[in-house]
């Protein structure tokens, strides 16, 4: 063991730590919601290729600290499940909603992991899908129906 605060573990971390991080994410990027989670995505400008990066949101509206706790433990582990079909270089914001303790305690992690991998799908977030920023508006079913009418 080393002399690391961080207990000898990599000092590179996949995650989000500072509140400008959350912030840039929050304002700038895309973000997706249902029920129990509200996921944001945003593709980073530097092009390092470390793996997405994953923020955690629960507030006191989920429960108390040991609520609060299971519910990240069970986010945490359904993200990094669904990650391989996440493009390299995004960072990812999950906020959780009162309603995600009830889902973890019932269904637990394969119930957070369908919640979430909705939200994926509905972002169209896929390795190379986040940097599209400019293609929303094709990807409207309105907008592809009113074409195909015509």
């Amino acid at each position: 063991m080393t002399g690391r605060p961080s207990g000898g573990r990599s000092p590179k971390r996949r995650r989000l730590s500072r509140s400008a991080e959350f912030e840039r994410v929050y304002r700038q990027g895309r973000s997706k919601s249902n029920r129990y989670l509200v996921l944001y995505a945003f593709p980073r400008a530097d092009e390092t290729r470390e793996g997405p990066r994953l923020g955690l949101s629960v507030s006191r509206r989920v429960g108390g600290a040991v609520d609060r706790t299971r519910v990240k433990r069970v986010l945490r582990e359904a993200f990094w499940t669904e990650a391989e079909r996440l493009p390299e270089g995004s960072d990812y914001v999950v906020v959780a909603r009162p309603d995600s303790r009830e889902l973890a305690e019932r269904d637990g992690m394969q119930g957070v992991r369908a919640a979430l991998a909705e939200l994926i799908d509905g972002l169209g977030v896929g390795p190379g899908g986040a940097g599209d920023r400019g293609g929303r508006a094709a990807t409207r079913p309105d907008a592809v129906q009113g074409d195909a009418a015509k």
